[in-house]
């Protein structure tokens, strides 16, 4: 007598992935077209077929830590050949936000993302957390004379306060993030120790350079938006880290020509067209890389006001704006929002998809 094999179906899981962009998922006939199309499935148990099926079904305990999702650019290759338009790489999207929302810590922190009604919320907060540290510090008035930022967020004090920031959020994220580990070495059974650090350099390049996403043929060209994003805000991130170090032991603020500042200026234009690029694919090229949620809309939109703010920050100190003030509070408030919720958008898909590369057993057709 053979094994009986027992379906654990979710129905709400079902409604789940069809609200978030999967609505054409029970047209899906199966036919397995998907999987063979796309250049980055890997020859053994190819994707999206298989999450397809599971997804129709609701099977949400083998959709959870799927590691086969994070494998997917969503570059559409799969949506454009579909016979039945049932656009996969939309269901595969919504899956990877469903696994966000799984693993997020604390999970309130995601949901607030995901819902345009927790808009304000997620604004006010670090609004009003920066309003008290400079009510404390005793500098929320408006300084008179030349813009020295420095007057109204002592750097001291700003230096701290990030660096704190930034500590709970790797806290937070790690506490997530160490359950997805787990669940992806369950299921792919690989030890992470046993990888090779010729291998972790490997993947480390695939990240940073996307070159399995130029493997695709539809919207291929998408990689390059990606690459200009990443490495737009990884450019960020590192000036930032040298601005803090100026401070303490250096003359500050940096004029234009600091190889620092010059950096910052090319990462917040790397940003914004990045971010451009990738708002004009989700516009116009719906037919293939399929619909977006509301946290990849917000996600990009506060990528494109910070940098923007950053930028005519800048601007506002060597113009001595008389709005200069406001500009630089908004770019704060925008700072914060974007370290407080990374974990929760595709910054933290970055990381999800690294964790998957150094474990995957498989590899993709080439």
């Amino acid at each position: 007598m053979e094994d009986v094999i027992q379906i654990k179906a979710d129905p709400r899981f079902i409604r789940q992935v069809k609200s978030l962009g999967g609505e054409p998922l029970k047209e899906c006939m199966q036919c397995g077209a998907c999987s063979v199309v796309c250049r980055l499935s890997p020859d053994e148990n190819p994707f999206p077929r298989k999450e397809m099926l599971w997804a129709s079904w609701g099977m949400k305990d083998r959709l959870i830590g799927d590691p086969d999702l994070w494998l997917c650019h969503q570059c559409g290759d799969c949506s454009s050949t579909c016979p039945r338009g049932v656009q996969p790489a939309s269901v595969l999207s919504a899956l990877r936000h469903l696994n966000y929302l799984e693993y997020a810590y604390p999970r309130f922190l995601a949901r607030w993302l995901s819902k345009p009604e927790y808009l304000p919320v997620v604004v006010v907060i670090p609004a009003l957390i920066i309003l008290l540290i400079l009510w404390m510090a005793g500098t929320l008035s408006v300084p008179d004379g030349p813009v020295d930022y420095s007057r109204l967020f002592p750097h001291t004090l700003l230096n701290s306060t990030f660096s704190s920031l930034v500590v709970l959020v790797l806290v937070a994220y790690w506490r997530g993030f160490r359950r997805f580990i787990r669940d992806i070495r369950k299921k792919q059974r690989v030890n992470i120790k046993n990888q090779k650090e010729i291998r972790f350099l490997y993947q480390l390049k695939e990240i940073l350079l996307h070159t399995q996403f130029r493997k695709c043929q539809t919207n291929r060209y998408r990689s390059l938006a990606h690459i200009l994003v990443l490495s737009g805000f990884l450019l960020l991130l590192l000036v930032t880290m040298v601005a803090i170090v100026n401070v303490l032991f250096f003359d500050y603020p940096m004029n234009l020509w600091h190889p620092a500042k010059i950096a910052g200026n090319l990462g917040g234009l790397a940003l914004v067209t990045g971010t451009m690029m990738m708002i004009w694919y989700r516009l116009f090229r719906r037919d293939t890389i399929g619909g977006s949620t509301y946290s990849d809309w917000s996600f990009l939109a506060f990528l494109l006001l910070l940098a923007v703010s950053g930028i005519l920050t800048e601007w506002a100190r060597f113009g001595n704006w008389s709005a200069a003030y406001v500009i630089y509070f908004i770019h704060m408030v925008l700072v914060w929002i974007v370290i407080i919720y990374a974990p929760y958008t595709k910054l933290g898909h970055v990381i999800f998809r690294f964790a998957v590369l150094l474990l995957s057993k498989t590899q993709s057709k080439g």
